[in-house]
């Protein structure tokens, strides 16, 4: 029962605070229609209390969920009057990767940010996702680190190499994805 109690207060804080927006990350890894066996109905009914709220809710609760396994969800949970958009926001092309590192680099390193070659780093690190871009840059500090230096982009390069980003590990998935977005 706590599940489900946690869903009840998570709709009483968020209707108590509207207008708001509710951010779900990663709504596929809580509602699993392919990982529910075992929980005594608890997803169920998770789902059921979630389900109804968004349907009735009268309050300014904007609701918006992420998920990359699209294919997992209920079909309840994603039909019209739930939630009434989908997006997909593919993985960055070569210009925002040059934004991501810049913006990165800048909270990291704001002094120095002109002594890293982003237009480089953004061209090697092909089919990375931002997260990844970020792990990147982490790896080349810490290869410094290692060797009592400042960290430098041929470190971050060297980190891109030592990351499979999971579009490389999981191509046909991906591609997919990609497909069916694409489809509209």
């Amino acid at each position: 029962g706590e599940s489900e109690s946690r869903v009840r207060e998570m709709i009483r804080v968020s209707e108590a605070l509207a207008p708001c927006v509710v951010w779900i990350d990663e709504i596929d890894k809580s509602f699993n229609q392919n990982d529910t066996k075992g929980d005594s109905g608890t997803t169920n009914r998770v789902l059921a209390t979630f389900l109804t709220w968004l349907s009735e809710k009268t309050s300014q609760c904007f609701v918006v969920a992420t998920a990359n396994n699209f294919e997992v969800l209920p079909l309840e949970l994603i039909r019209k009057g739930r939630f009434d958009e989908i997006f997909f926001v593919g993985l960055p092309i070569e210009m925002e990767r040059k934004k991501i590192f810049s913006v990165l680099l800048s909270k990291i390193r704001p002094d120095t940010i002109q002594n890293y070659d982003i237009e480089k780093l953004s061209k090697k690190s092909v089919n990375f996702s931002g997260a990844e871009i970020f792990q990147a840059i982490i790896e080349g500090m810490y290869i410094a680190f290692n060797e009592n230096r400042e960290f430098t982009t041929d470190d971050i390069l060297k980190g891109i190499t030592e990351i499979i980003p999971l579009a490389q590990l999981e191509n046909k998935k991906i591609q997919a994805l990609q497909q069916w977005a694409l489809s509209g």
